[in-house]
């Protein structure tokens, strides 16, 4: 299923779809190339918006949840990647312990369920440790369709973390820490611990990621004799805001400005007649909060209390001091007439599967991870990493999905730059 089109299947996606397809050869070597130079988070899922005249990554997730949303078919592809990644890590391992979010919400832990039946079928015993203080004794929590997830407490010795009974060689967190990396998690030097805990909230900035992006998105189009703009979503970044208070909008406003600005310029050079927008979003944080579009930068001015209050802070209650201000890119994808946007799901350097996020309340220039939205499983129904040269562009499921999936593992090329960059230990190394 490709979902529909609202702009004609002409024009500049359609020729960025050609000479990618035209390309695959030089793609994928190039890949394996980078790859040999940089490690892969150990599983991302990245935000994707068509826009009909560019392609490009607006966020990229380190921890993901969602994978209940991920169909059978993609399973076998999921368990494969996860093989690869922890022969790599651990190839003796026989023990992963999965750390979640501290959530009881049932789609989240559904999550969790797809997530152990996963690594359970690469051949690892998988069970949960949580960090919430409410766990004391192991918890068992049915979910619908008759599974069941069970939370145990974690076991903290001097070295290492485990479970009653349970000594991981690996640990994997489905917990992003955006209330700060906890204590029992640190000085764990014997362990792997995925993703490392520089990938957390606390340290990762998404402007730190989409200037990584930027820096992949230039090499690409250079490889392919393309503007990277196509692919490329343009950032100004503003790092003293409080909105409680009203300081640092000055900062917003100015680069708010300019940002549009620039994105009008490149409307006109591609005969794009929309109206250019930005969303400004906590530069670090996730699960759709404190998200603003703008149109005007005048806006910013008249911005309300509610509005204010909702920008002051984001996961776990966290306040807002840095804001990314992103060029916005429409989705003009639709299914059943509600707004979409793919969802490429990735473990180690492999596309495993995705989903559309669809919204039927909101519209092609707001955010569409909030309240309300629903998941329709990509299928992916044949691979993404098999496209059909010779297939006219906007025809073939397999071009579409695989050109999803080269601008997620850009994004993810990009992730790796910036662990790189921000790795605490990299000095020692060098």
């Amino acid at each position: 299923m490709v979902p529909h089109l609202v702009t004609a299947l002409t024009g500049p996606i359609n020729e960025l779809e050609q000479r990618i397809l035209e390309s695959t050869p030089v793609i994928e070597r190039w890949f394996r190339l980078e790859w040999m130079e940089h490690t892969p988070p150990f599983y991302t899922s990245v935000d994707v918006r068509n826009a009909g005249f560019k392609l490009a990554p607006v966020d990229t997730n380190l921890y993901p949840g969602g994978w209940n949303h991920l169909t059978p078919e993609m399973l076998p592809l999921a368990v494969q990647a996860a093989m690869a990644a922890i022969e790599k890590i651990c190839p003796e391992a026989k023990n992963l312990l999965l750390v979640p979010e501290n959530s009881t919400d049932v789609f989240y832990l559904s999550n969790l369920r797809q997530l152990q039946r996963i690594f359970y079928q690469a051949g690892l015993n998988v069970r949960l440790g949580s960090l919430s203080n409410d766990i004391k004794a192991p918890t068992t929590i049915d979910l619908p369709g008759g599974e069941s997830v069970t939370l145990e407490p974690l076991i903290r010795s001097k070295r290492r973390l485990g479970l009653k009974h349970f000594d991981p060689c690996t640990i994997l967190l489905n917990n992003d820490l955006s209330a700060g990396v906890p204590g029992i998690l640190e000085d764990l030097h014997e362990q792997y611990l995925l993703p490392p805990l520089h990938a957390g909230w606390g340290t990762r900035r998404k402007s730190n990621h989409f200037k990584a992006y930027e820096e992949v998105s230039k090499r690409f189009g250079k490889l392919l004799g393309m503007d990277h703009w196509l692919i490329n979503p343009m950032f100004n970044q503003c790092g003293q805001v409080n909105f409680a208070e009203e300081h640092g909008l000055e900062c917003l406003r100015t680069n708010a400005d300019a940002l549009l600005g620039k994105i009008r310029r490149k409307y006109k050079e591609y005969g794009i007649n929309e109206k250019p927008f930005v969303v400004v979003k906590a530069d670090n944080g996730t699960g759709g909060m404190g998200i603003l579009t703008v149109r005007d930068a005048k806006d910013i001015d008249a911005l309300s209390m509610g509005t204010r209050e909702r920008m002051a802070t984001v996961q776990a209650g966290q306040p807002v001091h840095e804001v990314i201000i992103q060029e916005g890119v429409l989705t003009n994808e639709r299914i059943n007439a509600a707004v979409a946007e793919p969802v490429v799901y990735m473990m180690d350097r492999y596309v495993v599967g995705g989903f559309y996020r669809v919204h039927a309340q909101r519209g092609v220039d707001e955010n569409l991870n909030a309240p309300g939205s629903s998941f329709v499983p990509l299928a992916f129904e044949q691979s993404a990493q098999l496209p059909q040269p010779g297939v006219k562009p906007g025809a073939s499921v397999p071009n579409r999905f695989y050109m999803y999936g080269v601008i997620g593992r850009l994004a993810m090329l990009a992730a790796s730059y910036e662990l790189e960059a921000t790795d605490p230990d990299a000095e020692i190394y060098e």
